[in-house]
């Protein structure tokens, strides 16, 4: 990749402007008690129903969608296409699930996940084993903004060579940027810088899908040229058997779609919202951003369609290089800015979701002695910091494929958290929370279990996430056969309790067991 001085001018200024609005947002909407959760990890629970638009398709569409989706359709064909089912489907559950959710989190003081699952059922066990999956299922998907910004910096010709520092540094300053400002902002940093960041994708993906055409003659010529392109190219790391299959392509847009919703971080946005009128809202209007998202897989047909090389033979650089041949220099400045902005926005808010969860469902629920609101938002800003570190370590030590099947992996078991959080909303006594518990660890066990068995093209474990389970004849994603395992046991589990006549162990759904304490709204 060729440095440009005009591109990478362009990109450094929107970076420098960005990083301002990032500092200058700890005064935006500021309230007097700042030191407290609420105020730091949830901006107060104030955003409505324009910023929660933004913010939410911040955190839905990050750098690694950018450039992971169009580079699926470079690989494999309209395969890659199934990621707009997948919206489709998070939007439904959402609107079906989390207006009761956020006016649940405004009534009793929720910050996590892992709270209402505590109010819910009692059962410190059930909570701890949320909140461990959420924080595993987090730590990689914020791995992958990362490597996204590593794509951006190598298609700007900067890094990539030397010594580690000289390679690194622009990743070292970025995460610095990031660390600095989250710990500063919190949520509304991201909110902020959101409000740019999708208007410049917007501006660069629809000027892209009208530009190209033009140039290739039409889409026509585009999916023509494409096709003769895919024919030829040889996939040797996807499966053509498992890449074309119908039950495949169904089950991951139905399992992703499913799962967002139950990302740390997903939630965290969802709970910044001014309640349950606002979230509704943005589940009718936020499907505006699938249109923008089947615009965005089509720059890897145009890829194809253009004869793009990409470097070192990593697809995710189709779109980067498609955009530097096609659009001129200050474009693409703006262009490689608004995807290393899909990087940063939802990397600090998973930063801060899993500060969180440490501060609120481990520090505070385990430590004996009393917590103060102070020393609970320490600990997450803190927390928000080393998670990125961690992050930042992963990237530079670790093939970027340990976190891509690390991520596979957190999407299967993210999901087995499914089955707690819609029994403990509209059940009031079917489901024990035993018979939960088993049903998550069995379920999360058996899915990374069949994980593990498929095979790299190089005969390594952890090779995809779908598979033919026991009970189908098909292959389909690893984390529907893992749910359907899941589900049998929690029913089979609550089945067996009422039998016993032990009964659902579990408050109603919206029954408090205990007051909340104040400290924790």
């Amino acid at each position: 990749m060729t440095f440009n001085a005009v591109t990478f001018t362009v990109f450094l200024v929107l970076l420098v402007g960005i990083t301002v609005m990032g500092f200058l947002a700890s005064r935006w909407r500021r309230a007097k008690q700042s030191d407290h959760l609420d105020e730091w990890a949830l901006g107060g629970r104030t955003f409505g129903p324009f910023i929660t638009w933004f913010l939410l398709g911040g955190d839905l569409y990050s750098a690694y969608t950018l450039i992971a989706v169009p580079a699926a359709i470079y690989s494999m064909g309209a395969f890659g296409f199934y990621a707009v089912p997948n919206a489709i489907v998070l939007y439904a559950l959402g609107f079906l699930f989390l207006p009761k959710l956020v006016s649940l989190a405004h009534k009793k003081g929720y910050v996590t996940l892992t709270d209402f699952v505590n109010d819910r059922f009692g059962s410190k066990s059930l909570g701890l084993a949320i909140t461990i999956t959420g924080l595993l299922a987090t730590l990689p998907y914020l791995a992958l903004q990362l490597v996204g910004l590593e794509v951006v910096f190598g298609s700007l010709g900067i890094g990539g060579s030397g010594n580690w520092l000289v390679r690194d540094l622009p990743l070292l300053i970025a995460f610095g940027v990031l660390a600095a400002y989250t710990y500063s902002a919190g949520l509304r940093a991201p909110a902020l810088i959101a409000f740019v960041k999708d208007g410049l994708t917007f501006l660069v993906v629809i000027v892209a899908v009208i530009w190209v055409p033009i140039k290739l003659g039409g889409f026509g010529a585009i999916f023509h040229r494409g096709g003769e392109a895919l024919a030829t190219k040889t996939t040797s790391t996807v499966d053509p058997a498992i890449a074309v299959n119908p039950s495949v392509y169904l089950t991951l847009a139905l399992g992703s779609g499913m799962a967002f919703f139950l990302y740390p971080h997903a939630i965290t946005g969802v709970f910044a919202s001014r309640g349950a009128k606002t979230v509704r809202r943005n589940m009718s209007v936020l499907p505006v951003y699938t249109v923008l998202l089947g615009f965005v897989a089509l720059l890897g047909m145009m890829a194809l369609a253009l004869g793009i090389k990409p470097h070192d033979g990593n697809p995710q650089y189709a779109v980067p290089q498609l955009l530097s041949q096609v659009f001129p220099p200050w474009l693409t400045g703006i262009a490689f800015a608004a995807i290393a902005m899909s990087a940063l926005v939802p990397a600090a808010i998973m930063a801060i979701a899993a500060g969180n969860l440490v501060s609120r469902n481990l520090y505070r629920q385990f430590r004996r002695t009393p917590v103060t609101a102070r020393s609970e938002t320490l600990i997450s800003k803190v927390v928000s910091v080393l998670v990125k570190v961690g992050a930042l370590v992963f990237v530079l030590t670790l093939d970027s494929n340990f976190a891509l099947n690390f991520q596979l992996l957190g999407g299967i078991w993210i999901l087995q958290t499914l089955p707690t959080v819609l029994f403990g909303l509209f059940t009031k006594r079917f489901a024990d929370r035993r018979a939960l518990l088993a049903g998550l660890l069995v379920a999360v066990v058996y899915g990374t279990w069949a994980a593990y068995e498929v095979k790299t093209a190089t005969g390594g474990p952890f090779g995809g996430s779908t598979a033919k389970p026991f009970f189908l004849d098909s292959p389909i994603y690893i984390a529907i056969s893992a749910l359907v395992v899941n589900l049998v046991v929690v029913v089979l589990g609550s089945l067996l309790a009422r039998a016993l006549g032990a009964g659902p162990r579990g408050a109603g759904a919206g029954e408090v067991t205990e007051p909340v304490p104040a400290a924790m709204r």
